[in-house]
């Protein structure tokens, strides 16, 4: 083989490992060479964004980042967050401006170990994150904060996210006593142009506002969802799309009355939805619907109980018109018992996206949080800034049965991994004993791994009560992308070097 093939090789191999997708398609040949199949190999770059967690001068704010030891992973790496630089207000009077340079805000030392920072204090900023090596397959970061009072108070936690071009948000508001803010962060060099749009009940909210909308490189960008249109609506669905560059983009809703919380992007648009994990004492639960296609779409409602699949009285179906945003209220639908809500589409298959909004406590002792529609948990899935009480593991199989792994790391400050092995029969939800570290000193991660059957979705509620509100925050976990296709050559790819 000549230094040019083996050079092709290598360079397409490494393609796929840092940019987390790659494809290799020889033209048809006859005999032997062919590209074989693609296999699984570790990622070896990884990018997440953390908004700004709060401008409140009384919240609290931890991270907490994690990396699952991966098999075939490198041998080395690297994994820290920094904060974004956000240009100077003074910029238009000549000041300088610029990026910030600053210490990590949070630098993890191995795989396997959680790690903690602080992100408290006087207006925090955001966070953009790289991991590099054997820190990047399924590497996670937690943020969490506590806010005594005020709008929005309670417990709010987001999984900071990778950066992308388009995000979907059913679940927002512009109502009286809702203040929320669409969050968008720039890991870049250079500027991002995003343009933000709002459906309601009748369609779209027009506005030119959220047109073209800049954010500077390493940069950050909240913007109130009330200065996009006129009007107040109870029920909105976001629509985050990236003209040039990329975004991470999350939701901070705050209410007056019932505290506030993080709303993360739904999954993209599909015939069938499932949000898992709504929890057994909820008081409240919303559905919010929207149709982006132009079909409308009628839904089947179920409820993945504890004993399977039922049907909730007088919810049994949803229809969402083409454009629009659609809602119901579900109340206490999961009446003391571990739920997961699922929907699938009757007649046609039109895609939506959806939320819900789900409320806990009752009067003035309540708080609210969101379970936005999540893809199932794949090869492996990951939550961090777990303890070992307040934690709640709900894994759903609405499908077929399934067998599923769950490993509790190390501690952040001490503590043996710990792994259980759970069956959760089909159509069913189950809120799971989950395992705790022996010694457990600190914060933990939990990490689902489905062994054999159907298709397993997750999420994981933290719960910490304050001054007799029942604070709670749920991160659904997707699959983490650890692993990418890579094709395999054969020896000989000179076929493609005659072409």
């Amino acid at each position: 083989m000549n230094r040019t093939t083996l050079s092709l090789i290598a360079g397409a191999t490494a393609l796929a490992a840092v940019t987390g997708f790659a494809s290799l398609n020889a033209p048809a040949a006859s005999g032997d060479n062919t590209a074989k199949a693609a296999t699984q190999q570790p990622v070896e770059r990884t990018s997440l964004l953390c908004p700004q967690p709060s401008t409140s001068e009384i919240a609290e704010t931890s991270y907490t980042s994690y990396t699952p030891v991966t098999q075939g992973a490198a041998d080395s790496g690297t994994a820290e967050l920094r904060a974004a630089a956000v240009e100077s207000a003074d910029s238009a009077s000549g000041k300088k401006t610029g990026k910030k340079t600053v210490k990590p805000a949070l630098k993890p030392a191995e795989p396997g170990k959680p790690a903690t920072g602080d992100g408290s204090g006087a207006e925090p900023p955001a966070l953009v994150g790289t991991a590099e090596g054997n820190f990047a397959p399924g590497w996670t970061v937690q943020e969490t904060t506590a806010v005594a009072a005020g709008t929005g108070r309670g417990l709010l936690g987001t999984n900071c996210t990778a950066p992308d071009t388009e995000f979907w948000f059913p679940g927002v508001s512009t109502a009286t006593g809702r203040t929320d803010y669409v969050h968008l962060t720039n890991p870049d060099d250079s500027a991002a142009v995003v343009d933000v749009e709002l459906y309601g009940k009748d369609g779209t909210l027009k506005s030119t506002v959220g047109e073209g909308i800049t954010v500077q490189p390493h940069a950050s960008e909240p913007i109130l969802l009330s200065t996009l249109a006129s009007g107040q609506q109870a029920d909105l669905t976001v629509h985050v799309t990236v003209r040039s560059g990329r975004v991470g983009a999350a939701v901070q809703a705050l209410d007056d009355k019932i505290g506030g919380d993080w709303l993360a992007a739904s999954t993209d648009p599909a015939g069938s939805l499932v949000m898992p994990g709504i929890p057994k004492d909820a008081t409240a639960v919303r559905l919010v619907a929207f149709a982006p296609g132009d079909q409308d779409a009628d839904l089947k409602v179920r409820l993945a109980s504890p004993s399977g699949l039922i049907t909730p009285a007088g919810n049994e179906t949803l229809h969402v018109k083409a454009g629009m945003t659609a809602a119901a209220d579900l109340g206490d639908v999961t009446r003391g018992e571990a739920g997961s809500l699922v929907l699938t589409s009757t007649g046609t298959s039109a895609p939506v996206v959806a939320a819900l909004q789900v409320v806990r406590g009752k009067g003035s002792k309540q708080e609210m949080a969101f379970i936005p529609a999540t893809g199932a948990v794949g090869a492996r899935a990951t939550v961090a800034d777990n303890s070992s009480k307040g934690t709640t593991l709900a894994l759903s199989a609405p499908g077929q049965s399934a067998q599923v792994k769950v490993t509790a790391s190390a501690g952040s400050e001490g503590g043996t991994a710990v792994t259980k092995t759970y069956t959760i029969k089909g159509g069913t939800t189950q809120d799971i004993d989950a395992p705790v570290p022996a010694g457990l000193k600190g914060t933990y991660a939990l990490t689902v791994e489905p062994v054999s059957g159907g298709p397993v979705y997750a999420s994981r509620t933290l719960a910490s009560a304050q001054e007799g509100v029942p604070g709670f925050t749920i991160q659904t976990l997707p699959d983490d992308r650890g692993t990418v296709a890579v094709p395999e050559a054969d020896q000989d790819l000179s076929v493609l070097l005659k072409k």
